[in-house]
């Protein structure tokens, strides 16, 4: 299956909820008309691509209401995005400008969420629609050249000019705010200088802490740059969380008439966000976690207080999985679930509800020693049920000591984060295999396109009147990064050995076309850093440290390349000139390290003990940090602890075990093509595995209200109302979620304590004084 029209023949991954006969209909132009209110045309006319709402373009588009249905990728191609250019200026001192000026913001704020009970990504469509607005007034207030033509100062016009070019067009507003967003995307080189500050008292050298970042980044955009005819230039590879952006961009400056809706709609519900997020977060956080089970069972007996406490209870970090919880904070819920494909949903309530019942089944069967520990926490314990003296172990050297490990004895997971890092290796497994054999002909195909020049993506054919960048731009890029990373791992504190690092390096290199694929398919990817340990525990055993570099080095190639590869998808949607692509986002990326890195140190410091705590608070949480330096610790201890006559045995061998299932529906998907109503292929284990462990830490009464925001966006107003879903979908759950991080960024700094002394809202019932802010008590909360 090769050639122009290899693409048409793969079987494309559907919605569940399209289980309507979709076959073509031709009946001499008439409509076809299901269930009252669906309706398919095919039409074999015009394909200019001249706008988006163009059905012609393809043929059986299905309709509702005169509005074509989002199915696909070939959908998003053909009837979401316009493929306009104007040619307008990309690059100019404006652009670049703001995009630096709002890389420090969402760098910051990137960061902060990083030591939050929930760890959520920073709105790109608010940092857009922020950048939007700053860019009219700096058009319209700023001195341009024309005000000085004819009069003595007219020699100053160019310089004005170059200030400001007149209006804010599309591609100025686009570099500066993928400058500002790739900057957003956070560091986990960062996030490791953090483990040593807080675990090991290594406070890292400015020098490395700039080559590591450097190194990671992009030796990452070195690879996706690379991969950029299976991971970018394909209808199908959507990178479905980017699409809100997309639409804005063209809604914002090619659909003058609904501008002023837009913008209204983006303002009021930003205001009204931004008003609103004072209150779950600050005065009344018992609205992160209404349940109605724990109101009513405060004066429970002890023990059903503690079981209780550990399903419905949920609102205060690591507390329980609450389950039937009605979480109304939106910096929690935020709009993910207003992009991402129904068929991603739904395997992903698979995944929770089977996370509920493995979690609780887990700790109360004592597995893995559970109930000697917190149900949940990421946290490293002694086999007593105390914090692990791991400082006592490994010493001043960051190296085991088998004479202190002996005495000390071998540290201990909690039953859900064992479960975690197994259902991790499920989902690593099940991905490789998935992408193989479900998406291997789509593989080849891509591959034989771009060589041929014959990529029918629409888009991609009209960018073609821009020079590419070269792919030896990409590769020169891979030698700097390899080089600076060097340096770090010879003059650096890592404790990584040289062929260590190049091992890191190959590791990240042959797992990023797979998880990109996943990624750009379905709206998320698979967390596969739990592979990268365990390499690392057997490339370097009993150094604690070097893992963590491993890691970095390794899974940052990945979750670079994933966000990067997005970002070039969205410049060929937008008609951004490829190399202006390249330039800006490495820019965007160093800058984005230097303000993490800024900003973890100011919250390390002030927060310490609070972000060494298993448990955490309802505002800080070092949960994130804790699990990487538990990987780092265990798998160092790898031998011991998951060898065969280990206690752990199964958790690297979930690697294999996630093969299996996959291969089984492959076949069976070879003969069934439906099981009932449910298609084999819409069935995404890897996806499935993932959520498995969704709720294993962190803070978890938001679970259901994000499920309920995507049912009703994806389902509802996607399905029955595509023309308000199109115009209006994105730019409101980017304004929530703008107002809502931005009330949290002025709140972290103002009373949160994120740079030194906290400033707790006076207690109420709404705010109690003691115990969880749910009222679900159990576990020791009220001692």
């Amino acid at each position: 299956m090769s050639g122009p029209n290899a693409l048409a023949d793969l079987p494309v991954l559907r919605d569940p909820v399209e289980s309507i006969d979709e076959k073509k209909a031709v009946h001499d132009g008439d409509d076809v008309v299901h269930d009252g209110a669906l309706k398919e045309t095919e039409s074999s006319f015009g394909k200019d691509g001249s706008s988006a709402e163009d059905l012609s373009y393809r043929e059986g588009a299905l309709l509702v209401n005169g509005e074509p249905v989002i199915r696909n990728g070939e959908d998003v191609s053909n009837f979401l995005f316009d493929v306009r250019d104007d040619g307008d200026p990309s690059l100019t001192f404006r652009s670049i400008f703001l995009g630096t000026l709002f890389a420090g913001l969402g760098a910051a704020m990137c960061q902060i969420y990083i030591f939050k009970p929930l760890q959520v990504t920073v709105s790109t469509v608010f940092l857009l629609l922020l950048i939007y607005s700053v860019g009219n007034a700096w058009a319209a207030f700023l001195p341009r050249a024309s005000w000085v033509e004819n009069t003595r100062f007219a020699r100053l016009g160019p310089f004005l000019d170059f200030i400001n070019p007149g209006e804010f067009r599309l591609k100025e507003h686009v570099i500066a705010s993928l400058v500002a967003s790739t900057a957003a995307y956070g560091s986990s080189s960062v996030n490791n200088f953090a483990v040593q500050r807080l675990y090991y008292d290594t406070n890292v050298h400015a020098t490395t802490a700039v080559l590591a970042t450097f190194s990671t980044a992009c030796f990452g955009y070195g690879i996706v740059g690379l991969l950029r005819p299976l991971t970018v230039y394909p209808s199908e590879m959507v990178y479905w969380a980017n699409l809100p952006t997309v639409s804005i961009f063209q809604a914002l400056h090619f659909d003058t008439k609904g501008n002023k809706k837009r913008v209204k709609l983006f303002w009021t519900a930003f205001t009204g966000m931004f008003c609103y997020e004072i209150f779950p977060s600050y005065i009344f956080p018992l609205l992160n976690g209404v349940n109605v089970i724990c109101l009513a069972t405060q004066h429970a007996p002890t023990k059903t207080q503690d079981i209780i406490t550990n399903l419905f209870g949920g609102t205060d970090g690591n507390e329980g999985l609450g389950f039937l919880s009605f979480g109304f904070d939106w910096q929690y819920i935020t709009s993910t679930t207003m992009s991402y494909p129904i068929v991603q949903q739904a395997n992903s309530w698979f995944g929770i509800a089977i996370c509920y019942i493995a979690i609780m089944g887990i700790y109360y069967s004592n597995v893995w020693n559970s109930l000697s520990f917190p149900m949940l926490s990421t946290s490293l314990f002694a086999q007593n049920g105390t914090r692990y003296p791991q400082s006592a172990v490994f010493g001043s050297t960051f190296t085991l000591n088998q004479t202190a490990l002996n005495e000390v004895g071998l540290p201990a997971l909690t039953g859900s984060n064992a479960w975690a890092n197994l259902c991790a290796n499920l989902a690593i497994g099940g991905l490789i295999a998935h992408c193989i054999l479900f998406w291997g002909p789509y593989i080849v195909a891509s591959f034989k396109q771009a060589r041929a020049g014959t990529q029918p993506d629409r888009h991609w054919q009209a960018m073609q009147k821009y020079d590419e960048a070269p792919w030896y731009w990409y590769a020169a890029l891979l030698v700097l990064a390899f080089f600076a990373g060097l340096i770090v791992v010879f003059k650096g504190e890592t404790t990584l050995p040289w062929y260590g690092y190049i091992v890191a390096l190959v590791l990240g290199g042959v797992i990023t076309p797979f998880s990109t694929l996943l990624y750009a398919r379905m709206g998320n990817g698979i967390a596969t850093n739990q592979l990268m340990k365990m390499v690392a525990g057997a490339v370097n055993p009993g150094k604690p440290v070097a893992n963590l570099y491993f890691s970095m080095w390794s899974h940052d190639v990945v979750s670079t390349s994933i966000g990067l590869a997005g970002d070039l998808k969205m410049g060929q949607y937008l008609k951004i000139p490829p190399r202006v692509m390249f330039l800006t986002q490495v820019w965007g990326t160093i800058l984005g390290a230097i303000v993490n890195y800024a900003v973890m140190v100011s919250i390390v410091d002030a927060q310490r003990e609070v972000l060494l705590d298993p448990i955490g608070t309802a505002v800080w949480s070092g949960q994130y940090v804790q699990s990487l330096n538990s990987a780092a610790v265990t798998w160092s201890m790898a031998k011991q602890l998951y060898s065969p006559s280990g206690p752990y045995f199964i958790i690297p061998m979930g690697l294999v075990i996630g093969i299996g299932p996959t291969i089984i529906q492959w076949f069976i998907g070879k003969r069934w093509e439906k099981i009932g109503p449910v298609k084999v292929n819409d069935i995404l284990l890897p996806i499935i595995y993932q959520y498995m462990q969704w709720m294993s830490s962190g803070t978890n009464s938001p679970m259901l209200m994000t499920i309920i925001v995507g049912i009703i966006s994806q389902v509802w107003l996607r399905r029955y109302h595509p023309g308000w879903y199109k115009k209006y979908n994105y730019i409101l759950g980017g304004a929530l979620d703008g107002g809502a991080q931005v009330m949290i960024f002025v709140l972290s700094f103002a009373v949160f304590g994120a740079s030194g002394k906290s400033r707790p809202f006076p207690a109420w019932a709404g705010n109690p004084a003691q115990g969880n802010v749910d009222y679900c008590n159990g576990n020791g909360a009220l001692d």
